[in-house]
């Protein structure tokens, strides 16, 4: 006789892995690129930056940045949510809470960049 395994859960831990590995990946890379761009700034002035993010392709790639971290800021706050918060009600509305916030911060952080 075959004993067959039951599968409970979300069901989504492999992909919530490779996800935060993307995510830390493509941060990484942006910092390193980011990093260099500003040390080669000819000076710190707002005129520098503004020159810095006039191009749209690196508007583009630091929104990128933010939705990636922002992505990555959720699988592991949810995670942390389903781990060690028992009761539904309370998991919900802090599952609720953090989406609003992040999708906030998201929407933040394009005002800030397209007002460059």
């Amino acid at each position: 006789m075959v004993k067959h395994r039951i599968v409970v859960g979300a069901h989504y831990g492999l992909k919530d892995w490779i996800a935060q590995r993307a995510t830390a990946v493509f941060m990484a890379v942006y910092t390193l690129i980011f990093a260099v761009c500003a040390l080669t700034l000819p000076e710190l002035s707002f005129e520098a930056w503004s020159g810095l993010f006039s191009g749209g392709l690196f508007k583009f790639l630091t929104f990128l940045f933010f939705l990636a971290l922002f992505f990555h800021a959720w699988i592991g706050v949810r995670d942390i949510w389903m781990d060690y918060v028992k009761p539904v009600g309370v998991r919900l509305t802090l599952h609720v809470v953090t989406i609003f916030l992040l999708v906030g911060y998201a929407g933040w952080a394009a005002q800030i960049l397209w007002r460059l």
